[in-house]
């Protein structure tokens, strides 16, 4: 495990070299709150993070409910019960398992890895501008359907979730890196994901955090290209759907 810290962020890097999935602790004065619970073999170190800044966690949130997300949650929540669990009210569904789409939400199969056998449930459900100690959660569709990010309101540090990736090149959720195409892989609409960036763009963060790839601090001309760039692609993407219809 990689740990880094930008002000009141420690990101928590696991398999930094081959496939990097990352969680968060988020410091408050007398806590921590943890973003995300990575993978199932990764509570030894969360819990070995937490034991070094000297403070308790007393939440879990989660950003969206596929497995490289939600891995370590049961075990983490049977070393720390006192801590509460949220995510959105939508993915919980998903954290259950249930792919099932609602009214109203385009009609594409949900990808990537949803958790069979979770047995932790949500304590919480997140609506959008619902605010977690120092974080606001602002709803971000798009990877999933209840796909959610976190703003420091502090600091302006936005915790993203896999709304982007910074690995292989920064990028919209959907849009295909080749250096590492598998959040693209596992985006459920890119039409969404696409809007729910330029929501988060327009908060101007000082530092985005994404699940997968390196912190970037002062983000604002990254994001500018990573949405002009899915723009450019996606535009004509649609252009030849249009001619062929």
């Amino acid at each position: 495990m990689r740990m880094r810290k930008h002000g009141f962020i420690i990101q928590l890097t696991f398999l930094p070299h081959l496939f990097p999935v990352n969680c968060y602790l988020v410091e408050e004065e007398h806590e921590l709150t943890l973003v995300d619970a990575a993978l199932p073999f990764s509570v030894k170190g969360i819990l070995k993070a937490a034991e070094r800044l000297s403070k308790p966690i007393t939440r879990i949130v989660l950003t969206h409910a596929h497995d490289d997300h939600v891995g370590a949650l049961d075990a983490l929540k049977e070393a720390l019960p006192q801590a509460q669990v949220l995510i959105s009210e939508r993915d919980a569904k998903l954290l259950r398992g249930d792919r099932s789409l609602e009214a109203g939400e385009p009609q594409t199969p949900i990808r990537g890895g949803v958790p069979k056998a979770v047995r932790t449930q949500p304590d919480v459900l997140l609506q959008d501008g619902d605010r977690i100690g120092s974080l606001t959660a602002i709803s971000a569709p798009g990877h999933t359907p209840g796909m959610m990010a976190f703003l420091d309101e502090r600091s302006g540090a936005l915790l993203a979730g896999d709304a982007l990736q910074t690995r292989g090149g920064i990028a919209v959720s959907g849009k295909l890196k080749p250096l590492f195409p598998f959040p693209a892989f596992a985006t459920w609409d890119k039409a969404a994901a696409l809007d729910s960036v330029r929501k988060l763009r327009a908060l101007s963060p000082t530092l985005l955090a994404v699940g997968h790839g390196e912190m970037i601090v002062d983000p604002q001309s990254a994001l500018d290209r990573a949405i002009m760039d899915a723009e450019q692609e996606w535009g004509k993407m649609e252009h030849v759907q249009k001619i062929t219809r």
